[in-house]
């Protein structure tokens, strides 16, 4: 009878092991599970990107790439991203701004506005420009009289782009300030801080890594779109086609090299974006 208490403190103490054994066992099958998913949806397709790209060689490859309308898909990619960002920079800062610092009447309305192209698709938002800017749209026939082309030209091109990435920005910027509060930039201008000093001084110190990685966002977003800009292109050869619309192209003629070359160079840029993501999170980290 006096043994049963040892026998149940030995149980007791063995337990804990077990239970550590048991949380490693699913701890490790959890991350096994996670790794071959990832392997099978995301490493896998990148490397047969890269394989089929390199497949015939490296001198195919850059031929592939150094296709005359190639080359004008990667420098309408490239103009595009360049106006784009910048202006959805200044547009997302604006709102942030507006929306974090001050209370009016249509802020939930307005705040509703910038969530808007997340939930509308960029095939609807094409559509839409077509519409208002088509030869048959509303305002066609003007355009058309005063020689104007937005359709199936660069200006179509970027207003796609930029309704579908202007979000990315004000998304990341808004939830930040408000975190912030004003009491810092309430304290600047009770110290005879003028306004563009306050936001320089104050308010962009705080929210700089916030607004880094929303730029980041919008930039990858802006080089990889093509719902919307499928269909305000017009798929012009040489003119319209940007490296998504190129990579479209060039499979449906089953040239594989050229496509798969073409999307190799679009993952790099994409590869980039996430490296310098990863940097960025990594400072803000530091910084905090």
């Amino acid at each position: 009878m006096a043994a049963a208490p040892h026998t149940l403190l030995d149980e007791s103490a063995a337990r804990p092991g077990r239970d550590s054994l048991h949380t490693l066992l699913v701890r490790w099958l959890l991350i096994g599970v996670a790794l071959a998913f990832l392997a099978a949806l995301l490493i896998a397709p990148l490397l047969t990107v890269f394989a089929v790209a390199l497949g015939s060689g490296i001198h195919a490859y850059l031929t592939s790439l150094a296709d005359p309308d190639t080359r004008s898909a990667i420098h309408l990619t490239l103009l595009t991203t360049a106006i784009v960002v910048p202006v959805n920079t200044l547009f997302g800062v604006a709102a942030a701004w507006c929306i974090a610092k001050f209370e009016f009447r249509g802020k939930s309305f307005l705040t509703t506005l910038i969530d808007l192209p997340l939930a509308v698709s960029p095939v609807v938002a094409g559509m839409l420009y077509v519409l208002l800017f088509g030869l048959q749209g509303w305002f066609g026939q003007w355009l058309q009289d005063r020689n104007l082309s937005i359709i199936f030209a660069l200006p179509g091109i970027v207003i796609a782009t930029m309704f579908v990435t202007f979000p990315y920005v004000a998304r990341e910027l808004i939830p930040l300030m408000q975190q912030l509060g004003n009491d810092e930039e309430e304290a600047a201008i009770t110290m005879g801080a003028g306004g563009w000093m306050t936001f320089f001084r104050v308010t962009l110190p705080k929210m700089r890594w916030g607004l880094v990685y929303g730029v980041i966002l919008c930039n990858a977003r802006s080089m990889g779109e093509f719902g919307a800009v499928s269909v305000v292109s017009g798929h012009i050869r040489g003119l319209t086609n940007t490296l998504p619309l190129q990579i479209e192209i060039l499979y449906h003629e089953y040239n594989a090299v050229g496509a798969f070359a073409t999307a190799s160079l679009l993952t790099l840029l994409a590869v980039l974006t996430l490296v310098i993501k990863t940097l960025v999170e990594r400072r803000g980290y530091k910084g905090h």
